[in-house]
């Protein structure tokens, strides 16, 4: 009886067996040369973006200066492409796309006609719908200062849509421990980091706002390293800074110049004693500072008094034009 050649069928199922393992394993080192190449086009086509942290664009803004423009735009890019926001130099923050027909209005560069001396009124400490009101009440140029949101008045930055013309009143180290106890405020024990990341954020609370101005900040102002590193973070933003001067050692002066900035501070405090007629007799030093000078900037505060004694400065205010903080 013959017997079938089983032999010669075993080995051609092992031969095709070991080509299809072949095969397989080709397959996948192709796959995985191309997840590979794939994976590093990825990493270096992001690498910079990634890299570009707050140290390199402090270090990148301390070379601004007035001449060197070419070094700003670069600068300007690369915030943008790594915040994706729009940062304006000399016009408010608005976001690309997204600002409506009465904002685009709003954000015109206010011209006047005047020949008058200019006098601008800040009211710092705001933070309630009440005092917004009493503010507009005046029908006066009066631009209300208002405190970032915290725990007495956790929506504070909406007051902002309910009057044209506001800045942020911005808590700063004091050498009062019971100031600086004030939510969020400013230390200059702050990293770079932490110091950008609150000025980002004050940015999405306020996206339409330009000024800003420190609340106590006597500490902070007068401290050159810390200062800087917040003015540069400011102007990352679109800012510009008020020195309210609550220390002559501040340093403010000195930073905006380094930067061929004007340097923007407060003239007169008109409400450190609560009484009208020391209200007036500040309102008229302020005035006379404007006749000198062309423009004087005053600070006060949402007391009863202050508003009261406003309300009643017709008189004395007649001989400046009374204007916002950005019409300065």
């Amino acid at each position: 009886m013959a017997i079938k050649p089983k032999k010669k069928k075993s080995v051609r199922k092992k031969s095709q067996r070991k080509a299809n393992q072949k095969r397989t394993v080709l397959i996948s080192i192709l796959s995985m040369t191309v997840f590979l190449f794939v994976g590093l086009a990825y990493y270096f086509t992001n690498y910079v973006n990634q890299n570009y942290g707050v140290k390199a664009l402090v270090d990148d803004l301390s070379k601004i200066k007035n001449n060197e423009s070419i070094v700003e735009k670069k600068i300007v890019k690369r915030v943008h492409r790594n915040t994706h926001v729009l940062v304006k130099k000399k016009t408010p923050f608005v976001e690309r796309g997204k600002e409506t027909k009465e904002e685009k209005k709003q954000n015109i560069p206010i011209t006047t006609q005047s020949k008058k001396p200019k006098l601008a009124i800040i009211i710092d400490d705001v933070h309630t719908k009440k005092q917004i009101e009493a503010i507009k009440k005046l029908n006066l140029h009066i631009t209300p200062s208002i405190f970032p949101p915290y725990v007495l008045s956790k929506h504070s930055n909406q007051l902002a849509k309910l009057i044209k013309h506001s800045m942020i009143h911005l808590p700063m180290e004091s050498g009062s421990r019971q100031f600086n106890k004030q939510y969020k405020t400013l230390m200059t024990s702050f990293s770079d980091e932490k110091l950008a990341d609150r000025v980002m954020e004050l940015r999405m609370l306020f996206p339409h706002a330009i000024y800003v101005n420190n609340h106590t900040g006597s500490v902070f102002t007068s401290n050159y390293k810390a200062m800087k590193k917040l003015y540069i973070a400011l102007k990352m933003e679109g800012f510009k800074f008020v020195d309210s001067v609550t220390d002559s050692t501040s340093q403010v002066d000195t930073i905006a110049r380094e930067f061929g900035d004007r340097y923007i501070k407060r003239d007169i405090f008109i409400d450190n004693t609560h009484t009208v007629s020391y209200i007036h007799k500040q309102l008229k030093k302020a005035v006379n500072k404007a006749k000198k000078h062309g423009y004087a900037i005053a600070i006060g505060h949402p007391h009863k008094t202050t508003i009261k004694a406003l309300s009643s400065a017709k008189q004395i205010l007649k001989d400046v034009e009374l204007v916002y903080i950005d019409e300065i």
